[in-house]
């Protein structure tokens, strides 16, 4: 993992104009990951559009918390059955 792939909390916190114990919130209730080296947490490049999403349905759609984690749970279930689908149409297209 090269460091240069993250971004420090406290600047992603700062361009998005929110406080950084807010995103450690989410990092509590296990909605994105973060990381810490040296004392200093950072978001990893593919937690981004996970925090920016979260962002989104908190500020726009005024969705708590607790919303925004059923809200990923079902958009995980979605991605894993789109992933199925495309296996079965793949072996349904074998059979063809």
């Amino acid at each position: 993992m090269n460091i240069y792939e993250n971004i420090a909390l406290s600047e992603f916190c700062a361009s998005h104009g929110i406080s950084p114990q807010f995103v450690l919130q989410w990092h509590e209730y296990g909605l994105i990951e973060l990381i810490h080296v040296a004392q200093t947490p950072y978001i990893q490049q593919e937690e981004l559009h996970k925090a920016e999403r979260i962002i989104r349905l908190y500020g726009d759609l005024d969705i708590n918390l607790e919303g925004i984690e059923v809200i990923q749970q079902l958009l995980q279930r979605i991605n894993g059955m789109q992933e199925e689908i495309n296996v079965l149409r793949n072996r349904l297209r074998l059979y063809e």
